[in-house]
């Protein structure tokens, strides 16, 4: 059975990176957008990262401009406004695309993983958050409306 480390993504900064260096943590596997209603939520990510990132936990940033051309930027603009705006220091990835044809193999993953709504796989929108445990299994999947702090809880579980 394939786990989160058996995948790759290119970094905000362009380097090909294998997500086996996450082995052992706990991830928390967001596609953000940057201005979409939900983008505010970057602060909340932000503070659970640094709360609990000394105790085996990473949050993964996803940029994804599949929902209402809400991250219309190039990876160098979305870092710079993720930067000046949220001061945000957890792993940022290029921009993918977690529905349709070109759905990178991650995302087809974790939606086949943890299923959505009524069993849905699709990604209904911008800051759906995937938890995954230590050993690299998809654990749940939480919608956009989830606060990063409600996620806090079940994380903190899995440390």
């Amino acid at each position: 059975m394939a786990s989160i480390y058996d995948f790759s993504a290119r970094s905000i900064d362009g380097k090909d990176e294998s997500l086996a260096k996450y082995k052992g943590k706990v991830l928390l596997v967001v596609n953000v957008a940057s201005k979409c209603g939900f983008t505010p939520q970057y602060q909340g990510l932000e503070a659970l990262y640094r709360k609990l990132k000394k105790t085996g936990f990473a949050v993964l940033g996803f940029p994804c401009d599949q929902f209402g051309h809400q991250e219309p930027g190039d990876e160098t603009e979305i870092r710079n406004f993720c930067a000046v705006n949220y001061d945000v220091s957890f792993p940022m990835f290029a921009k993918i695309e977690v529905n349709g044809n070109g759905t990178h193999p991650l995302y087809q993953h974790l939606k086949h993983e943890a299923k959505g709504v009524l069993g849905t796989e699709a990604i209904k929108w911008n800051f759906t958050k995937f938890l995954v445990g230590r050993d690299g299994a998809v654990v749940t999947r939480y919608a956009p409306t989830d606060k990063p702090e409600s996620i806090e809880k079940d994380v903190v579980a899995l440390l």
